[in-house]
């Protein structure tokens, strides 16, 4: 296991963090549902503890919808969504991998997940 800290952050640079991550040991998830596919976002799902938010808390806005329970973040100014606290995962946070600024996105191993029908597959990307 190589867990390395990597860097990354929104568009213009308002929000930047750091979050620890073996990007060999598993794949990032590509999701089907409907927010997901949209927003092109491929999920690195860590622990609270791996991530830290170095600048930018002003700079987010949060959105909701369906159960309310995942808290979707987006840079105010740029757009960009570089983490959420995910719903599968309430007490971690979900990395957008396309926002790492050290992370080439073809060398990375990428599963697809069936978010569009979340309720019966979410078992398999759950940890407790």
């Amino acid at each position: 296991m190589t867990r390395r800290t990597h860097a990354g952050g929104c568009h213009c640079g308002a929000v930047r963090f750091e979050v620890d991550a073996d990007l060999d040991a598993g794949a990032v998830l590509d999701c089907n549902c409907s927010i997901c596919r949209m927003k092109g976002y491929l999920h690195l799902i860590v622990t609270a503890d791996a991530f830290r938010l170095l600048q930018g808390s002003d700079a987010l806005v949060e959105y909701r919808f369906g159960t309310r329970i995942a808290v979707h973040r987006f840079c105010r100014t740029c757009g960009v969504h570089p983490f959420y606290t995910p719903r599968s995962h309430p007490d971690g946070v979900d990395v957008n991998a396309r926002c790492l600024d050290d992370v080439r996105i073809a060398q990375l191993t990428i599963e697809t997940f069936d978010g569009a029908d979340w309720e019966n597959h979410v078992q398999s990307i759950r940890t407790d």
